[in-house]
C-alpha cells in the first residue's frame, strides 16, 4: 500500500498531529573563522536543507535585514547569525556553490532578502514548491507539506520572535534547525515517491475527494 497524500491539507488536522523536532546537533556560527569551518563541512555533503529567519517588524514600512541562515543535513544544523556575519566570504562561498544541492521552500524570497546583505551569484538551489506542484500538491507551506507527507506537526510558535537577540534561546535554535532539516526530509521523500510512484493523490476540490494514481513512466 503506497503513501496517501492530499492536493490540499486540512489545516484543522495539523493541531491533532504529533510534533516533530530536529534531534541532531545544532551549532551557532558567529565569526568568519567558525563560518569557514562550517562551510568546509557542509560542502562535503551530498544535500543540504536551507532556510532563513528575519527579525519581525511591527512598524509599518520598516523591515529588518535577514538575521539567520540555517543550513542542515540529516543530523547536524549550522545557524549562521547574519546580523553578526553579514555576507562574509564563507557565507558567500556557501551561497554561490554549484556542487551541492541546497533545498529550500519559496527560496526565491529568501534569496531576495539575502541579496540585501550584498551581491552574490546564487548557486545550486532547489525549491520544494516546484516539485510538489509536479505531483499535484497545492498547499505549499512547510507546515502543511510536512503534515501531508509525514503526518507530523512542525510548530511555528517561534517565527515572530527576536532573531537578533544577543543570544538565541534553545527554542529558537530548535525551531530554526527543524525548518532547515525538514526541507531535506521532504526532498528525499519526494524523490523516493517520484521514483517509485508509490503514492496515491487524493484531490480535494470544493469538498469533493477524488483518487488519482500516479502514471508510471515508460
Amino acid at each position: 500500500m503506497g503513501k496517501t497524500i492530499y492536493s490540499k491539507f486540512d489545516k484543522s488536522r495539523i493541531a491533532t498531529l504529533p510534533r516533530v523536532l530536529f534531534e541532531g546537533r545544532i551549532i551557532v556560527v558567529l565569526s568568519e573563522a567558525e563560518a569557514a569551518k562550517a562551510v568546509d563541512y557542509l560542502l562535503s555533503q551530498t544535500i543540504l536543507g536551507v532556510d532563513t529567519e528575519t527579525r519581525p517588524s511591527f512598524k509599518k514600512g520598516h523591515q529588518y535585514k535577514v538575521s539567520l541562515l540555517q543550513v542542515a543535513t540529516r543530523d547536524i544544523c549550522f545557524l549562521f547569525r547574519l546580523n553578526y556575519l553579514a555576507l562574509s566570504p564563507s557565507v558567500k562561498r556557501l551561497l554561490e556553490d554549484v556542487t551541492v544541492p541546497k533545498i529550500g521552500l519559496s527560496w526565491h524570497d529568501d534569496l531576495t532578502m539575502l541579496h540585501r546583505l550584498g551581491d552574490f551569484s546564487a548557486g545550486c538551489f532547489v525549491d520544494l514548491q516546484d516539485h510538489v506542484r509536479e505531483i499535484g500538491v497545492e498547499d505549499l507551506s512547510l507546515q502543511k507539506l510536512y503534515a501531508n507527507f509525514f503526518g507530523q506537526k512542525i510548530s511555528k510558535r517561534e517565527r515572530l520572535t527576536n532573531w537578533e537577540a544577543d543570544v538565541l534561546s534553545d527554542r529558537q535554535k530548535l525551531y530554526a534547525a527543524t525548518d532547515a532539516w525538514a526541507c531535506v526530509m521532504l526532498y528525499e521523500e519526494l524523490m523516493r515517491l517520484e521514483t517509485t510512484n508509490d503514492y496515491k493523490l487524493i484531490k480535494i476540490t470544493d469538498d469533493v475527494q477524488t483518487d488519482t494514481a500516479p502514471q508510471r513512466q515508460g
